[in-house]
């Protein structure tokens, strides 16, 4: 229990906004049996204009998230070595999709073991705290972990918020289940041609980002409203209201 707190304070000391550590045993190509998930959440400010349209701040803030995210696991990957185990970052210059788009391991899976939250109807890992909003990235390890209580049921009941509204009409509706393959609950394709026609038109790049489905999710909304309200709070009390 002592390393995992450790682990979980030495990388929320890095950047980290939720950590978490999930049970790998019997998961598909993974030699390591524990993987640790660190999670960054958008500003919301981008997400606001998500709302309307992806936007380039959102393309240049999706990268240098990565970058920071990369940075987060690889300290954590190095904390781990020091202490004696096998470690692994999956950053993104580590991991190969396939033709597919699908990673070995994704760090959503992982997430969803280590108790983060659920996947919902637009195929992303929801969290109470922030919704779909977040950034992810992950690490395995053979280290004697402490691992959370897995997520086994969709938090989204009959919210279709971003089935509605989602440009390509990709989604397909479907609560997740564990074992849900992806094509049970998003057609890729048209979801990527979709992006990238968006893209092309909003800010001129032929990049596959869009980001309504996440933008409009209750939860996402719920974030956006606790964010705000300090602000308010400030604004009232300089008012002297």
């Amino acid at each position: 229990m002592k390393l995992t707190q450790q682990l979980k304070d030495f990388l929320r000391g890095q950047g980290a906004a939720l950590t978490g550590v999930g049970d790998l045993r019997g998961a598909a190509d993974c030699s390591y049996p524990v993987g640790a998930v660190v999670a960054l959440p958008l500003p919301p400010n981008v997400i606001r204009d998500l709302q309307t349209a992806p936007t380039e701040e959102y393309y240049h803030l999706y990268h240098s998230m990565n970058q920071k995210l990369n940075k987060i696991v690889l300290a954590g990957e190095q904390f781990l070595k020091d202490q004696g185990y096998r470690a692994w970052a999956q950053t993104t210059d580590r991991i190969t999709l396939s033709p597919d788009h699908v990673s070995p391991l994704p760090h959503k899976t992982i997430a969803v073991r280590a108790g983060l939250g659920w996947i919902g109807k637009n195929c992303l890992l929801v969290t109470p705290e922030y919704g779909p909003a977040l950034r992810l990235s992950s690490l395995l390890t053979d280290a004697p972990l402490v691992c959370g209580q897995p997520i086994v049921q969709s938090q989204c009941g009959g919210c279709d918020l971003c089935v509605r509204h989602c440009p390509a009409r990709a989604l397909k509706g479907r609560l997740w289940q564990v074992g849900d393959l992806r094509e049970a609950l998003v057609d890729v394709n048209l979801c990527i041609q979709k992006q990238r026609e968006i893209m092309r038109r909003a800010v001129g790049l032929d990049i596959d980002l869009c980001g309504k489905c996440f933008a409009v999710c209750a939860y996402t909304q719920n974030y956006l409203q606790n964010a705000a309200q300090p602000a308010e709070a400030t604004c009232l009390q300089s008012s002297g209201r």
